[in-house]
């Protein structure tokens, strides 16, 4: 354990789901005090921390008010997508580390007006329209297929791709079920080249220090074929433009004014030759993404987020090749019913790094709908391309998950 000078430090974390749980490990083993944070008292992550603090954290006041009453030196919404703009309000009011400016942190959680920012500022954008509430789309404005998404709402939820026009009231009731603002947006469908990648990345007082791509994988025969199913590193995207998102997303940062932060990114290339960031959210993505790539880098990108927040000097963070091969499939049923067993393949049992699994025979599961549907997670370790390629196309062949309807 680290030595902490004078009084004990206190994090407050955003949150109580699972994914908060390897953010309380790093900051017990820096001998921090933890404050676990929501409107949920029976969260999975409650039960690990220090002191449970119940109040809405997409309240930004009353989060501001507990968080004076309650003596924090740190605050962080890990993989927590509400409340992030929450935390950076907090962390600016306050005066403590902060991953950005509030209006900056504000900027890339509200997908509308991350749109436009980047339009205005030079970068590859596909076209895309907000809308409130009542407001009328015009088909016109864009080349179809269309996506269909809130502008607030994380996990993939509430997202719809759209064939014709006429289908378009239903995506929007759909897309306003999942927004806290009664906000969404209509882009382009940007159909993609291979893969598109959903992995984290890290800077340090605005440059970047770490960065990653990956190859992210979808179910087509769950309930929402948009909610990732699974992911892989290195990533199959050109060196081209890898190298160019890179460029472009230290572009971006400076831009805003970011500061030390880990960062979830979504991109893509699609099939027209451009390359496009399609989300930039100042937090650890979901998916439990940088936990793998603390096992296929050996970088501790969650320890980073803990340190800075608090104001301790930061850990070796730098970018460092794969150690091999890593998968990580996202456990989940095509359909709802009662859970009754995992099943993997004796052929794969020697490249299982992790077995996580969240559920129990006689649970309740539902047919993976969004993230939060997840059943628990398994990271494989390959020697070769070929092989990991082999396993995550042919998926159902090697991992089953057993349900009863």
């Amino acid at each position: 354990m680290e030595t902490i000078n004078q009084k004990q430090k206190k994090l407050m974390i955003l949150g109580g789901s699972r994914y908060a749980l390897p953010v309380i490990e790093a900051a017990h083993r820096l001998g921090l005090y933890v404050i676990t944070c929501d409107y949920l008292p029976d969260n999975y992550a409650h039960r690990f921390s220090d002191e449970y603090c119940n109040v809405s954290i997409i309240d930004q006041e009353a989060t501001l008010e507990a968080a004076r009453r309650l003596e924090i030196d740190g605050i962080v919404s890990f993989a927590c997508d509400p409340g992030v703009v929450t935390a950076a309000y907090v962390a600016e009011k306050m005066g403590l580390p902060n991953v950005g400016p509030y209006e900056s942190v504000c900027i890339l959680q509200n997908k509308g007006r991350f749109r436009r920012f980047l339009a205005e500022n030079g970068f590859t954008v596909p076209t895309a329209c907000q809308y409130v509430q009542g407001d009328t789309v015009d088909p016109s404005l864009f080349h179809w297929p269309v996506i269909v998404k809130p502008t607030d709402s994380a996990g993939s939820k509430g997202v719809t791709k759209v064939e014709r026009p006429e289908d378009l009231p239903a995506a929007i009731r759909h897309a306003l079920d999942f927004s806290h603002c009664g906000e969404f947006i209509v882009e382009d469908f940007i159909t993609q080249k291979g893969f598109s990648s959903d992995t984290d990345c890290f800077s340090e007082n605005g440059e970047l220090r770490f960065v990653s791509f990956n190859n992210q994988r979808f179910d087509p025969n769950c309930e929402n074929p948009y909610a990732p199913a699974g992911f892989s590193w290195p990533s199959s995207m050109s060196r081209e433009h890898q190298e160019e998102l890179k460029n472009e997303l230290q572009r971006l940062l400076h831009l805003l004014g970011m500061r030390t932060a880990l960062y979830n990114i979504e991109c893509r290339e699609g099939t027209d030759g451009k390359a496009y960031l399609m989300e930039v959210s100042p937090r650890g993505g979901g998916n439990r993404l940088a936990e793998c790539l603390r096992y296929a880098t050996g970088v501790d990108l969650i320890e980073a987020v803990v340190r800075d927040a608090v104001g301790l000097p930061l850990n070796d963070v730098a970018q460092k090749p794969y150690r091999g091969h890593f998968a990580e499939v996202i456990l989940h049923s095509e359909k709802p019913g009662t859970f009754e067993r995992l099943e993997t393949a004796p052929s794969i049992e020697g490249n299982i790094v992790e077995r996580d699994l969240w559920v129990a025979p006689g649970d309740k599961v539902g047919g993976f709908s969004a993230a939060n549907e997840s059943l628990g997670t398994l990271i494989l370790h390959f020697e070769n391309e070929e092989r990991l390629a082999e396993v995550m196309t042919n998926l159902p062949e090697y991992v089953r998950i057993c349900v009863k309807e």
